[in-house]
This record gives C-alpha cells, structure tokens and sequence, in this order.
C-alpha cells in the first residue's frame, strides 16, 4: 500500500490524498460502504461501482462464523467470492466480539466467545484475526484490539490499552507477505494520557496505517471531537488515518478538520432500509403521508439512479408495500449521497476552501427541521 498526501487544508489540518492498493487506488478523504457479510445490503458490486464507491470493508468475525474463512480462501479469496475488484478492508473483529459482552471471555491471549449464530464456541487472538483476514486476502487488513466500553474506569481502560499494544505486536510479528497493509489501532477511551500512550507504543511499531477505536459507543460528540482533535497530532503525517464506525455528515465533517483520511458506517445503508433518505436539506422520512402524491425526486439536483427515475410517491409507495425494490432504490441514493459529500469534501480541500464548505454545509442543515415540509 502506498500513501500519498497531495493537499494539506490550512489552518485546519484537513488534507486529501490517495492510497494505492494491489486491486486499485481511492482518493481520500473516503467513506466505505459497510459489506459485513461480503455484501452491501440490497446492492451489487455494479450499482457501488456506479454510485462512485471506491473501497468496501467487510467484516471479520461475520465471514469467520458464515461461510468460514477457509472456504473464501478456497474460492479463490474475497474479492473473487463477492465480485468486487476493486480494494477491501477488513476489520479484525474485536468490535463484534466487544460487542458479544454476555457471550465472550477476555484473556491475555485473546477472546473465547460463543456464535450469535448457533451458540458454538471459538476462541481468537492476535494471531488467529491476522491468518483469518489474510486468508479473506483484503487489501488492508486491521490488528486485533480490546475496544473498552462507556463509560469505562481508569483502570480497566488502562488494562485495555496495554492488552491492545500487546495484541498489535503479535499482529505485526505473524503476519506474512507484504501484499496486504496493516493498521494498528489506538485505544485508550476518553482519557487523553491513555490514549497518548496507546497512540505512541503502536507508532513504535510501524504498522502501514492507523486507526482510532474505541469510539461511537456512547459517548457524547463534543467528547469524540476532543478525543480525535487530541489523538491525531501524534500519529505520523505520512500515513493514513482511519476513523472507525463514525459516519454522520457533520461527525465526518469535523473528523476531516482534525486530519482524518478513511471512514466507514452502516449508517447510509441502515437508514436506507428504514426509509430515512439523506438529502442537502437534511433526513427525509420517505413514510411520511405529504410524500404519497408528490411527483418530485428525492432531490433535484441528485445524479442517482433514483432520483433520475422514481418520483417521491412512487418511493414512499414501494416502502409502505415492503417491496424488495424500495431497499435497493432507497440504498442506491444514500450511498450516493455519501459518495457524492466525499467528492465534494476532497474538492474543497483541494481548492483551498474546506472551512467554508464545512461551515456552509451545517449552517444549511440547521436551517431546516429533520423534515423537509
């Protein structure tokens, strides 16, 4: 993987770049489309491509569990399983096995859990989550951490942070080849020394690229903002720096002020199977009754399958049926919406003008209420 910074924003640190992989090369900043299942919810690989994705990220502990690593591996790896050839990144599974709090077992070793699936038990280190995600073969790959919860005490987030650090070093140690990239991942709560020591310990180790974790999970934003402004500045400016599972507009908005290159959420996709649609003026519930004869599209100036086709009745028709097809019309717009803001995130960099697309961009949105009408 290569990575290069081609514009740097001034007085904010934002700075758009590109990153190169052996499937292909993105310009940053970029949004990933979450496939967890090596699929994006309701769209082909040929929809992302139209919508302008460049990279996806798939996860982990989902394809370990269903159809199993091994089996991909077989199938000559995730790229080929899922049509996509254009780059992936995968997550090293820690959220989800985070996520599994009454279902898993910390140790110094790694995580026994048992399957949301079928309640079968496993266990994953360091080590394991390294061979797994090198089997999946994505592009970029993810060191195994423990992500603390919130709030979490002192000492257990310090725990935390040292197990992390130990994890990351066994990850660098057995990982073979050079064809993928990792990226070790900087825990440490809301606590700024925590995080400092977390953010220099990996820098130590030299991993291809960083990412901040451990956030998202409940804190309020104005601590998330502070945790990111504060952490950024001690990771190596020559390489990219990823922010994991944050994914509003305005949270991006301001990830990208303090230097922030690769995000992902299922945030885009998610709404979209619930009818909330993103549009310049803000969330629109498509469900809502002053939509059921409207003619116009989602949003005027939208370049979108969607929005060239189908109106906003024929839309609100599809969701209140429960048609299939209103999940893919609906995913299809706020994918591209998502990749559309990115375009013009990185175009603003480059002309010189991100503070005032930054500030422009809430100041719109705070002049409508979370309806359109």
């Amino acid at each position: 993987m290569e990575f290069q910074v081609l514009h740097r924003g001034r007085p904010l640190r934002a700075r758009s770049g590109k990153i190169t992989t052996p499937h292909g090369a993105f310009e940053t900043p970029v949004f990933m489309p979450v496939g967890t299942q090596a699929t994006v919810k309701a769209l082909s690989p040929d929809d992302l491509k139209e919508v302008g994705a460049r990279i996806l990220l798939s996860n982990t502990y989902h394809l370990y569990l269903r159809p199993g690593h091994e089996i991909i591996r077989n199938l000559g790896g995730l790229h080929r399983f899922m049509g996509w050839d254009g780059p992936i990144l995968t997550d090293s599974g820690g959220f989800q096995i985070y996520s599994l709090a009454r279902l898993r077992t910390l140790s110094e070793q790694g995580a026994s859990f048992q399957s949301h699936l079928d309640g079968s038990r496993h266990f994953i280190g360091p080590r394991d989550a390294v061979a797994i995600q090198q089997a999946l073969g994505a592009d970029i790959i993810m060191a195994f951490d423990e992500c603390a919860p919130f709030p979490a005490d002192y000492e257990y987030v310090q725990n935390s942070v040292k197990l992390t650090s130990r994890w990351a070093a066994e990850c660098l140690e057995s990982k073979e080849g050079n064809t993928q990239a990792l990226f070790g991942i900087v825990q440490g709560g809301t606590y700024p020394d925590l995080r400092e020591q977390s953010a220099r310990e990996l820098v130590a180790m030299d991993f291809d690229g960083y990412a901040l974790g451990g956030l998202s999970v409940g804190e309020d934003r104005e601590t998330r903002e502070r945790v990111i402004r504060e952490t950024v500045p001690l990771l190596p400016e020559n390489k990219p720096v990823y922010l994991m599972g944050v994914g509003k507009p305005e949270d991006i908005l301001d990830a990208v002020a303090s230097g922030v290159d690769m995000f992902d959420c299922v945030l885009p996709t998610r709404n979209a199977r619930n009818g909330s649609l993103f549009t310049r003026k803000g969330p629109l519930a498509i469900k809502n009754a002053c939509y059921a004869e409207d003619q116009r599209p989602l949003e005027e100036d939208c370049g979108c399958y969607t929005c060239s086709r189908f109106s906003r009745a024929y839309l609100r028709h599809l969701f209140m049926a429960k048609e299939l097809l209103a999940y893919r019309l609906n995913t299809i717009h706020n994918v591209y919406y998502y990749m559309r803001f990115m375009e013009e995130i990185r175009e603003a960099i480059r002309e010189g003008r991100f503070a005032e697309y930054r500030n422009d961009f809430c100041r719109r949105l705070a002049c409508f209420s979370i309806s359109e009408e």
